[in-house]
């Protein structure tokens, strides 16, 4: 297990005064059901589909658009045939030609990966032997997946061909429900995860990457691939002393959350003297209050400027990440926004934030700063 420390001094911790550097308005507000919503998330992988994003609640997959003044368009919604599903997560990938795909997991441990031309199932992935808690797309190459699960482990699939790669799991994996996680935006070899037992841990694909390559261009029946086992991490630490439910990379250094009301950023340093051997030099701290329920994640903007959460009560606080000490750009707060917010999606530019809720409310939030510099 690696080492933890602050770096020279205690870590910088961001002040809760906001500096009112963005002005972000509520705009819309729907009611999409009765049913929690778990995830929502836009599609940053295409250029034509920035201002669309997907929800799940139950076993429905819902994809919007952001329209201007606003509006938020309904596009396509997809009932799954079990209805006893319970969907948690959902993602945006890609065919190898390029079109969309929604991919979405939950309590069944199946992963449905629609096409969002044609409307249809494109695959069904089997594997899994537990409910799936977080799904993420790798951005360099957007036809592979990652997937993070109770079962304890993690899976690399290829959502075109409907391969299963890579389990992430064994003697040096996760020892409780895997909560979230996710690729390193430029690094294809390097996945970091993060779970109930209170690590976070690096993983390397690298040894492994000519089976990635083979996955794009097998023909026979995905059952027959020779899924490969990662057993160890190349790094393992314990940042946080209750369990993990959100990490995110921010370039090389990793944000994490547990429910200690706080992201925390930090470098992992990796020596190499043995699987999942190294030290984490602790830099900031985002304080996000009332943030102390599970499975809460927050989300950023295309360019990791700045990082949207929502708490328990219905709030969003909106960190500029790359600023020390760290500056709150924004605390967002509505009346009628009192149920538990599940998950933020910023937009690509971050001029708008969306959040989904524990009653089944989407909120839209503007920065009217950008709206009249965009107009004027």
């Amino acid at each position: 297990m690696a080492r933890v420390y602050g770096l020279g001094n205690e870590p910088v911790v961001g002040s809760l005064t906001p500096s009112k550097k963005k002005d972000y308005r509520i705009t819309n507000r729907l009611q999409e059901g009765k049913r929690p919503l778990y995830a929502i998330v836009f599609n940053f992988l295409d250029s034509r589909y920035f201002n669309v994003f997907a929800t799940v609640g139950l076993n429905r997959v819902t994809v919007y658009q952001c329209l201007e003044g606003g509006v938020i368009a309904v596009l396509q919604s997809y009932v799954d045939d079990d209805k006893d599903e319970s969907f948690y997560t959902v993602s945006w990938a890609c065919s190898v030609d390029g079109s969309p795909f929604v991919v979405a997991g939950g309590l069944s441990g199946v992963i449905r990966v629609i096409d969002a031309g044609s409307e249809k199932i494109h695959k069904s992935f089997v594997g899994h032997g537990d409910s799936i808690n977080e799904i993420r797309t790798q951005p360099v190459k957007a036809s592979l997946i990652v997937s993070a699960s109770k079962d304890e482990s993690v899976r690399i699939w290829n959502a075109h061909t409907g391969v299963c790669i890579l389990i992430l799991a064994g003697a040096g994996g996760h020892r409780n429900e895997v909560l979230s996680v996710d690729f390193h935006p430029s690094d294809v070899y390097r996945v970091a995860s993060c779970g109930m037992d209170s690590t976070v841990k690096i993983w390397s694909i690298k040894e492994f990457w000519p089976y990635v390559e083979k996955s794009f261009t097998w023909t026979d029946l995905p059952s027959k691939f020779p899924t490969k086992y990662v057993q160890f991490p190349i790094f393992n630490v314990s940042v946080h002393t209750n369990y993990v439910d959100c990490t995110r990379w921010l370039g090389d250094f990793i944000l994490s959350k547990s429910v200690d009301n706080e992201i925390v950023l930090w470098e992992p340093k990796v020596n190499g003297q043995g699987p999942g051997e190294g030290s984490a030099d602790i830099l900031q701290k985002y304080p996000c209050p009332e943030c102390d329920i599970w499975f809460i994640k927050f989300s950023c903007d295309f360019h990791y400027n700045s990082a949207a959460i929502g708490n328990r009560e219905g709030k969003i606080f909106v960190w500029e990440l790359q600023s020390c000490p760290p500056v709150l750009i924004a605390k967002l707060s509505h009346p009628q926004s009192k149920s538990a917010i599940r998950q933020t999606a910023m937009s690509f530019d971050g001029s708008t934030i969306l959040s989904c809720c524990e009653d089944g409310t989407i909120w839209r939030w503007d920065d009217v700063t950008a709206i009249a510099s965009s107009s004027g």
